[in-house]
């Protein structure tokens, strides 16, 4: 099993070469990506060349999709988060799946998947 899941915004960084963000990730065993994620980034790419260069980052991560009982914690998250804490339903499924494998995730969002995971499964890792 994975030791930990990353959120987009770290994807984001390896996609623009952030130096601190491939020292660390250099340092990782292999890290897994929701599928949220997976959407989030690949879905934001810029042409086929972003695509495609969005494709290669995402391949070395072990993708994780959603279940039923992802799906209906987040739902239960956002609905007891969303006003008091500003949750959004990406956060919500994306920290399901860290919640389900009890991992935690990996994230420069820190602020946003506290409420959803705790501080124990939300690290900022550079």
């Amino acid at each position: 099993m994975i030791p930990a899941i990353v959120d987009t915004n770290i994807l984001v960084e390896i996609y623009r070469r952030r130096q601190t963000a491939l020292i660390w990730l250099a340092e990782q065993p292999r890290l897994g990506v929701g599928v949220i994620s997976w959407f989030e980034f690949v879905g934001n790419a810029r042409g086929k060349a972003g695509q495609a260069k969005c494709l290669e980052i995402v391949r070395e991560f072990e993708l994780y999709t959603l279940t039923d009982a992802d799906q209906r914690w987040a739902m239960d998250r956002l609905l007891e988060l969303q006003f008091s804490h500003g949750t959004s339903f990406k956060d919500s499924l994306i920290a399901s799946v860290a919640y389900r494998l009890q991992i935690p995730i990996y994230t420069q969002n820190v602020k946003d998947f506290v409420p959803l995971l705790g501080t124990a499964q939300v690290i900022k890792p550079y």
